[in-house]
């Protein structure tokens, strides 16, 4: 089972038009998040959240949670934001994105329903896909939820960069991962040389990304069978406790 396990999906971009392009490139089921538009405004840095914006937010994260497709697998994440709604994680997400870029607005850590939320997404094992600063994804990984399973996006190219990730070391822990989306070749076959095909898992980052794109860029590097295997479907699914 080929899983893309970083799309975007909401009611402005529906899963009708990302079926379709699962299915030209054979692609079984998505891991899915909530556009950045509809969690917060980005392009604010002052942003300040409202009860406006939770709803929004709650509405989109739910969306997902609703979706069934006859023909492919579709796991919900949680994207979270400063309200820290650790609430929501009584309902069925497979897991949680957690993101924002350096001219954004901020989380923030010191908040106590920070530390909550990070407690009971640790509890429950779900995986963070988890895209932030360098300073800020050192120290989440370090001191903030250290026990928790992160995955660095797109190799660490929007968390300051491959080399800056991995010169920090947190790589090297057992419950720190990778996904491929939108990440250079170099960056890709690197990885797998320093830390092997089961800490890296397969994405597309639609809409920036098509999936039978990011999908052609792995199956050209012509790994063996296991190592492909192991990052078009079956890290994710042992992350998401799914049996196939």
């Amino acid at each position: 089972m080929i899983i893309d396990s970083h799309m975007h999906c909401g009611e402005e971009l529906p899963f009708e038009v990302i079926a379709p392009l699962l299915k030209r490139a054979g692609i079984q089921g998505a891991c899915l998040f909530a556009p950045v538009e509809d969690i917060y405004d980005r392009y604010d840095y002052n942003f300040t959240d409202s009860p406006y914006w939770q709803h929004k937010r709650k509405n989109a994260n739910r969306y997902l949670l609703n979706l069934f497709h006859p023909e492919f697998k579709t796991f919900p994440y949680l994207f979270v934001w400063n309200d820290f709604d650790y609430e929501e994680l009584s309902f069925p997400y497979k897991g949680i994105k957690w993101h924002r870029h350096e001219d954004e607005p901020v989380y923030n850590y010191s908040d106590k329903r920070c530390r909550q939320l990070i407690e009971k997404i640790t509890e429950l094992e779900l995986p963070i896909v988890f895209e932030e600063s360098t300073y800020n994804t050192v120290n989440f990984v370090n001191k903030l939820a250290p026990q928790a399973v992160v995955i660095i996006p797109h190799l660490g190219l929007l968390n300051g960069g491959f080399e800056s990730i991995a010169s920090s070391g947190i790589w090297e822990k057992e419950n720190l991962y990778a996904d491929t989306s939108l990440a250079p070749v170099y960056a890709i076959k690197e990885f797998i040389r320093r830390y092997g095909s089961h800490k890296l898992l397969f994405g597309s980052d639609f809409p920036f990304g098509q999936p039978d794109v990011e999908l052609i860029k792995i199956l050209n590097l012509k790994l063996p069978k296991e190592e492909e295997e192991n990052i078009l479907g079956r890290n994710i699914l042992r992350l998401l406790k799914i049996s196939t």
